[in-house]
């Protein structure tokens, strides 16, 4: 896939994930009342973004797959679920579409050596044309 509609994918995945942070906190709002209101309304969204920091963004700090899909449809499939609570089914169902889209076409751009985690080792590959992986051991 060109990186045109690479970038095109990864946009919406991310938007989708922006959305998917305002809903829950739209939703702690409404389904508060006095302090936990606030609680709900700026905590929901707070900690999904802690979570997906560390577990399912392109650069978390834990790398554990089941993680990042229990994280990802705790997050988006929660915020698919507060929409309809709050009484905008065509609004989820578009929410579940773009992220759906965003998480099954996009792939994430490859690390740069300035990208990379720290500990992460560097991935070298064999010069000449069309030949990726990593060299052979010597």
């Amino acid at each position: 896939m060109g990186r045109r509609w690479n970038g095109l994918w990864l946009s919406l995945a991310f938007l989708s994930e922006l959305a998917a942070l305002g809903v829950l906190a739209a939703w702690g709002w409404r389904a508060g009342s006095g302090a936990g209101r606030w609680l709900l309304a700026a905590g929901l969204p707070v900690a999904a973004a802690v979570l997906w920091g560390a577990f399912a963004a392109p650069r978390a700090r834990f790398d554990v797959p089941a993680a990042r899909i229990a994280v990802k449809s705790a997050v988006l499939g929660g915020a698919v679920v507060a929409l309809v609570a709050l009484g905008h089914p065509a609004s989820a169902a578009a929410l579940a579409v773009a992220s759906l889209l965003g998480a099954v076409v996009a792939s994430p751009p490859a690390l740069s050596p300035a990208r990379r985690p720290a500990g992460a080792a560097p991935t070298r590959t064999a010069p000449g044309p069309h030949r990726e992986g990593p060299l052979p051991s010597a």
